[in-house]
């Protein structure tokens, strides 16, 4: 009887410590899990783009394209219980001036998945119900985000890095799939929907180019970004590759629109200018390498969604101005982020596993 009672109290005990764990992954679940649906998203895309050359990209595409899917919903479990039950953490983050820029994280992954259903998966109805979701929260953070910075006083210049560039680049890609969606509508929810585009491309550009300004001057006359900031060197190509993409997609469009070219030869300008932050990604991502080292953080989900939004603007511009060399630097990066996103998803996989993404 006594060794009933004791094995009940150690089994009690065991559950009580696995409900402890539960809320701890809970309670430290980070926004910024959603990049992850963002480059698993993208690899999904690129993969598709380029199984011209290697047909069995097309299968890879999409399992990806499924598995995101898994993936979206699973995370979307802790991140909703988490204003649930620790609101004030949660509250927190968004008052943060670097975690802050993550929450948009989560609309950006609706609105790659419904490109990823319009692209990949043929399916335009489920396309547009993860747009317009995707789209009305990137609006609220794109604004949200900037307006708790504006207005407080704690934001100092070690918080200046390119994560800030998340919320615009939001904004840029909503009309990625949003642009393939105004054919298949028409009267005042075609004019809307037109209206969500322009306007999203529109602001996330400019403040880009805003906070572009404020990185640089931040890079060159202040000590280097804390090791586990350096992935996010890498978000510099995601206004870029995705402006590229949104800019082609809506110009295509736009029946309004009657002459094209001017756009996509700035498409094409715009590419060239990622072409310097491609070069300039890798040489500072091998001097941390060497001399500051790069522990894993989840902000090494940064090597891939921009990376893979440039991948496909590089695809987008040979296929407009039917340039070749175009395609094959694309597929060679498409390579680099096919590496970037192994490594990164296994790093992230075996810190899951071993607990310690979820630790105070």
């Amino acid at each position: 009887m006594i060794q009933n009672l004791s094995t009940n109290i150690k089994n009690r005990a065991g559950i009580l410590k696995e409900i402890q764990y539960k809320f701890q992954i809970i309670k430290n679940f980070s926004p910024s899990w959603f990049a992850s649906i963002m480059g698993t998203g993208i690899l999904a895309i690129t993969s598709s783009f380029y199984s011209q050359y290697i047909p069995f990209l097309k299968n890879l595409a999409y399992i990806l394209f499924y598995f995101n899917i898994a993936l979206f919903f699973i995370l979307l479990i802790p991140w909703t219980f988490r204003w649930i039950f620790f609101r004030k953490e949660a509250l927190n983050d968004l008052e943060h001036p670097v975690i802050s820029n993550f929450y948009a994280t989560i609309a950006i992954g609706m609105l790659v998945l419904a490109a990823d259903f319009i692209v990949i998966g043929k399916n335009m109805e489920i396309g547009e119900i993860f747009w317009f979701i995707g789209t009305l929260l990137t609006i609220f953070f794109g604004i949200l985000t900037p307006y708790i910075m504006f207005k407080g006083e704690h934001v100092k210049l070690d918080h200046i890095n390119p994560a800030w560039f998340i919320p615009p680049v939001g904004l840029i890609v909503i009309p990625v799939a949003g642009s393939l969606i105004i054919p298949h509508l028409s009267g005042l929810t075609q004019e809307f929907v037109i209206f969500l585009n322009y306007f999203g491309w529109g602001a996330g550009f400019f403040i880009y180019l805003s906070l572009l300004a404020i990185a640089m001057y931040r890079f060159i006359l202040h000590h280097p970004l804390p090791n586990t900031l350096a992935p996010t060197i890498w978000i510099n190509l995601g206004p870029i590759g995705a402006g590229t993409v949104a800019l082609v997609n809506l110009i295509k469009n736009s029946s309004f629109v009657t002459i094209k070219e001017p756009f996509f030869i700035f498409g094409f300008l715009f590419w060239g200018f990622g072409i310097w932050w491609v070069i300039m990604a890798i040489a500072l991502t091998l001097h941390y390498i060497k001399r500051l080292k790069l522990p894993y953080a989840m902000s090494w989900w940064a090597f891939t969604f921009p990376l893979g939004a440039y991948v496909a603007a590089s695809h987008t511009i040979s296929s407009i101005f039917e340039i070749q060399l175009i395609d094959y630097i694309g597929f060679a990066l498409y390579w680099l982020l096919v590496i970037f996103w192994l490594v990164t998803f296994i790093k992230t996989f075996i810190h899951t596993y071993r607990g310690t993404l979820f630790k105070d």
